[in-house]
């Protein structure tokens, strides 16, 4: 019994530290600064579409109008000021903030302000889209939200460029290791993961799915086409093959990429699918940025080095 209990105590001692080590050490930031840049490019692009259609999208006669957007939303907690402004010079001056804001946040000057504020922004256009968003709305927006609890912009920024002193300031943070950097990059790998997952579950509820066929249907619906695939339907064990594959590393994404020995090539798979989604169906923009939602899972050591080589910063 007493061995028991020893055993039981000193489990529970490794768990806590392994969990504080896991949340709580302090990490680089370069990997984040990578996904900021990313992230304010697309947001910045986003917002620059949503204001060149900006009756359509979010005017009082849009697609979905203010009316139905209330009824919506009449029982549930999203909100969005834009649920009660249809006035069209409003409009371009809140997508016009939003833009700036992408643009700072991409060049990382005023990071601690930008980033908030592009991140807040874009969550109220995407409550008034509920019914027209894409994924790539959604994936943006979660990544943006962790940024805020980073110090995404102490480098490969104007930030660190105008930093006043070595240990740095609220407004310009200093690059060293810090525990906010780890903090936001766990966030975004177990969001990241719970995506997968249910992701892979609900595909496998499909019957394509399990027999093989799939990604052909995919690759040869023209609403998303943007190459011609049909040549792959002389190789149907190919397809099979491929549509497991699909399924088996969406499914177990969340368990496989914590494994040093199976991440490079989870990751590998990551960059092939939302790769291939980009490139074979046209959804670029939705590709790009889950591939840079993977990077959380790259250290910031590695890309420290990847940033020497091509001489940023």
């Amino acid at each position: 019994m007493n061995a028991a209990l020893a055993w039981t105590k000193q489990w529970l001692i490794d768990w806590s530290i392994g969990w504080d080590r896991f949340w709580f050490s302090p990490a680089q930031p370069h990997t984040l600064a990578t996904i900021r840049i990313c992230c304010g490019a697309m947001l910045t692009y986003v917002h620059l579409i949503w204001l060149f259609a900006i009756n359509d999208f979010l005017g009082a006669d849009a697609w979905i109008n203010l009316p139905t957007i209330r009824q919506l939303h009449a029982d549930d907690w999203a909100w969005s000021w834009l649920f009660y402004v249809g006035n069209p010079t409003v409009l371009v001056i809140h997508e016009i903030v939003a833009v700036c804001a992408g643009v700072l946040m991409t060049l990382g000057l005023f990071t601690r302000v930008a980033i908030p504020l592009a991140w807040w922004l874009t969550l109220m256009v995407c409550h008034r889209l509920t019914g027209a968003l894409f994924g790539l709305d959604q994936v943006v927006v979660m990544l943006t939200m962790y940024l805020m609890v980073a110090r995404s912009g102490s480098v490969w920024s104007l930030d660190s460029k105008h930093r006043d002193a070595a240990a740095g300031s609220w407004l310009r943070p200093s690059s060293a290791a810090a525990i906010s950097n780890n903090v936001a990059t766990r966030l975004i790998q177990i969001h990241l993961c719970v995506i997968y997952l249910f992701g892979g579950l609900s595909k496998m509820r499909g019957q394509m799915w399990f027999e093989g066929s799939a990604l052909w249907y995919t690759a040869v619906n023209y609403e998303y086409q943007s190459m011609d695939l049909t040549w792959l339907g002389h190789f149907p064990f190919l397809i099979a093959t491929l549509t497991a594959v699909t399924i088996f590393w969406e499914t177990f994404y969340c368990a496989l990429v914590w494994s040093r020995l199976t991440r490079p090539l989870t990751l590998a798979m990551a960059v092939l699918v939302h790769g291939g989604i980009a490139i074979g169906l046209g959804m670029v923009t939705f590709g790009t940025i889950m591939i840079v939602a993977n990077l959380a899972f790259i250290s910031p050591s590695a890309m420290l080095n990847c940033g020497k080589k091509l001489k940023i910063g």
